[in-house]
């Protein structure tokens, strides 16, 4: 798992999955340096990934004071559990339905929980975040942040987009492919994560980027893209266009079948 350190304040903790027939998907945490640190979301909770030691290079676990969960998806919450372990002093930031998802699973420790709404602000120290509802998302319980400091944007799923490789999937910038690629990438990560796209009114729906628009983020952070800088005003309207776009359809059975016709097992 790379490590990026792409601002003075902001780490990223990069990863990636690869999803056949899409590409590869970034799996991205974050650690917010703030006077109070912020874990935002624990990764992926795979046999082969260690995600205290992969922390422990942006700063010590044991020095978290928050855990931004932005929604319990399990490509989010892999080392929520460790890490609350390691952070005695550590809160999880989320919400009431996120606590309700995550008890049917491993309950949180209801007494190190933080819960916030859309639009309710936390301070840690020497900044505070805001939390905000993206415009588009996989999950009801999702909550992304503004970083009212820096005015960096933190989207969970939202802005995200499959690459052609593991490498640019988990590299610091995503300028790194082209505008176009880009935009195919995002719309066809639109279809596939948030379905519902196609049954909006579509101007209610660009009604929902009015805070990004408004405080137009020098940097956005999703979890499934790599990092953002500068381009907010491109990826908002790459969004906007997805109203009414046709889901995402899978691969069906037969399709399934072809594929493990072609499969030649290790040693076979």
């Amino acid at each position: 798992m790379p490590v990026h350190q792409i601002r003075p304040d902001v780490t990223v903790l990069s990863d990636s999955l690869e999803v056949p027939g899409i590409g590869h998907l970034p799996v991205n945490a974050f650690v917010l340096h703030a006077a109070q640190p912020v874990v935002v979301d624990t990764g992926l909770g795979l046999p082969d990934r260690d995600f205290l030691r992969t922390l422990d290079e942006a700063l010590d676990p044991a020095d978290v004071r928050w855990i931004w969960l932005t929604h319990p998806d399990r490509d989010h919450t892999g080392g929520i559990f460790d890490l609350l372990e390691a952070a005695p002093k550590a809160r999880v930031v989320t919400t009431f339905l996120s606590v309700g998802i995550m008890s049917c699973e491993r309950p949180l420790p209801m007494d190190r929980l933080y819960l916030l709404n859309p639009g309710q602000s936390l301070d840690v120290g020497d900044r505070t975040l805001t939390a905000f509802r993206p415009p588009l998302y996989d999950n009801p319980s999702t909550i992304g942040f503004f970083d009212d400091l820096s005015g960096v944007c933190f989207s969970s799923d939202c802005f995200g987009g499959p690459m052609d490789s593991a490498g640019l999937a988990e590299a610091p910038d995503v300028r790194e492919i082209g505008a176009d690629e880009l935009r195919t990438a995002q719309l066809l990560w639109a279809t596939v994560d948030s379905p519902w796209v196609q049954n909006v009114d579509t101007r209610h729906y660009l009604a929902t980027f009015g805070q990004l628009r408004d405080r137009e983020p020098p940097l956005v952070l999703s979890s499934h893209l790599p990092p953002a800088p500068g381009i907010t005003g491109r990826m908002v309207g790459t969004l906007g266009s997805a109203a009414g776009t046709a889901p995402f359809i899978g691969p069906d059975q037969q399709a399934l079948e072809r594929m493990l016709a072609g499969f030649e097992p290790a040693g076979g």
